[in-house]
């Protein structure tokens, strides 16, 4: 089921037949300097990994979508009874300016308002400037900062911890719907 929140965006979600498309996304060299687990994912290791989570009811898997054009990878897990959520995602590496934004507020707005969540908690690298500005500009606190938290194979990063609650996003979430 689609859940257009914005005109023309929408999250849906991810199906076996978007693998292959989000995979190269994943991959791509500008998206993957980014992550946690920055090697190459394989076919095997990538299918493993949505079988698990299309069989745990605490992960959500979405496929941003603007006018019919995937533009987007989007994650929730519910971390406890208490709905707080942990979020992640990505970007295509064609995504037109402005996507991330409207990716941010789209699925923002799914999270608080379909699947409940009390509070969004996002984790990134220190060097992600633009994650960093991203998650400021659609309303998140900086609620920590873990020194030498990631160690990449040759460095340690520190990893920010943002948070944004429901309570907070009501008033910036109001001008979408």
């Amino acid at each position: 089921m689609n859940e257009i929140i914005t005109s023309g965006s929408y999250i849906r979600p991810l199906k076996a037949d978007d693998l292959s498309m989000i995979m190269k996304w994943r991959n791509h060299p500008n998206v993957r300097k980014y992550m946690f687990s920055q090697h190459e994912i394989s076919n095997e290791e990538h299918k493993c990994w949505f079988d698990n989570c299309v069989n745990d009811k605490k992960r959500h898997l979405f496929l941003f979508e603007k006018d019919g054009i995937p533009l987007g990878f989007v994650s929730f897990y519910e971390v406890n009874e208490g709905n707080i959520t942990d979020w992640g995602f990505y970007l295509s590496p064609q995504a037109p300016k402005g996507t991330g934004y409207l990716l941010g507020k789209t699925a923002l707005s799914y999270a608080f308002d379909k699947l409940n969540s009390h509070k969004i908690c996002g984790q990134v690298l220190s060097y992600n400037q633009k994650s960093i500005d991203f998650h400021l500009r659609l309303g998140f606190k900086e609620e920590g900062n873990l020194r030498e938290q990631h160690f990449d194979g040759e460095n340690y990063h520190s990893v920010i911890i943002f948070g944004l609650l429901k309570s907070e996003s009501q008033t910036s979430r109001q001008g979408l719907k």
